[in-house]
């Protein structure tokens, strides 16, 4: 079992910045594949960015190339996500995700592919 939990979140004004952290127990990082996605109200969890077990290959949605940056230590059992130029609608609670993988690639896409959630973190960009 790997247990998750994220920090970070908070309140911006467009333009700012925050970085999230996710801290994982019970297990290394190591063999999993780590991914961030987003919830809005009354939307379903989005896939935001994914990195390797490596850290050496990355994923992001579309809308955040460029803003966001995905990173992990696996000394330290972490894993980041780094955002930058935050807009209004990038505003939902953040959750970051894990999932054993053999290959050193990236998991993107449906939520359904990881096995293991943190509780989730608030972001809120105002404007």
């Amino acid at each position: 079992q790997v247990q998750l939990v994220e920090s970070g979140g908070g309140l911006v004004q467009a333009g700012g910045s925050l970085r999230l952290s996710c801290a994982a127990s019970g297990r290394a990082l190591s063999p999993y594949a780590m991914g961030w996605f987003r919830q809005a109200p009354g939307k379903e969890r989005e896939f935001v960015a994914a990195i390797s077990r490596s850290g050496g290959n990355t994923n992001y949605l579309d809308s955040v190339k460029g803003r966001f940056t995905i990173s992990r230590d696996n000394a330290k059992n972490m894993v980041y996500l780094q955002m930058n130029s935050l807009k209004p609608e990038d505003t939902a609670v953040y959750y970051c995700a894990a999932v054993f993988r053999a290959l050193d690639a990236p998991v993107a896409g449906s939520a359904s592919r990881y096995d293991y959630w943190g509780q989730g973190t608030q972001v809120t960009v105002s404007s």
